[in-house]
């Protein structure tokens, strides 16, 4: 019986992300992306929030996506261990999700979030994301524009 090697994250780049062109014209895109879980401490009834931090590498046309450091984004892939040698000659193995696919969500506005920024839709001119500060009067029609944008 064959196996299923399938990942999907949604969570928040990094850093920027480093691209590296081969010889032969082939991009390389790596980022590292945190995705959050928040869960409820039984000891102390207070919620919590757990953040894993993921190596994500894409190749060709990803490495040309127009990504930055807060933004908010969907990646499917798959998952990959390599090993490799170092500077000093040690072997080191890596774990890495081999992008396939990967979406805009959400870009912070006038800095990243922890500062309190906003997010806003994706950078063709969505609308914007579940995350963004609107009004109770505006949710409804928000909500309808949001299911359209959704990757999944």
């Amino acid at each position: 019986m064959a196996g299923i090697n399938k990942v999907v994250l949604i969570g928040h780049i990094g850093k920027d992300p480093d691209i590296f062109t081969f010889d032969d014209g082939t991009k390389r895109m790596s980022f590292s992306l945190a995705t959050t879980e928040s869960y409820k401490d039984r000891t102390t009834n207070e919620w919590r929030d757990q953040t894993e931090w993921h190596n994500i590498v894409g190749y060709r046309y990803l490495a040309e996506k127009n990504i930055a450091k807060g933004d908010l984004i969907y990646v499917e892939g798959k998952i990959k261990n390599r090993k490799y040698n170092d500077r000093d000659g040690n072997e080191k193995y890596i774990t890495e999700i081999l992008a396939e696919k990967i979406n805009m969500l959400a870009h912070p506005r006038g800095g990243d979030n922890a500062s309190g920024g906003e997010y806003v839709g994706n950078r063709q001119g969505a609308s914007a994301n579940a995350n963004t500060k609107t009004d109770t009067a505006n949710s409804s029609e928000a909500t309808d524009s949001i299911e359209d944008d959704l990757p999944f």
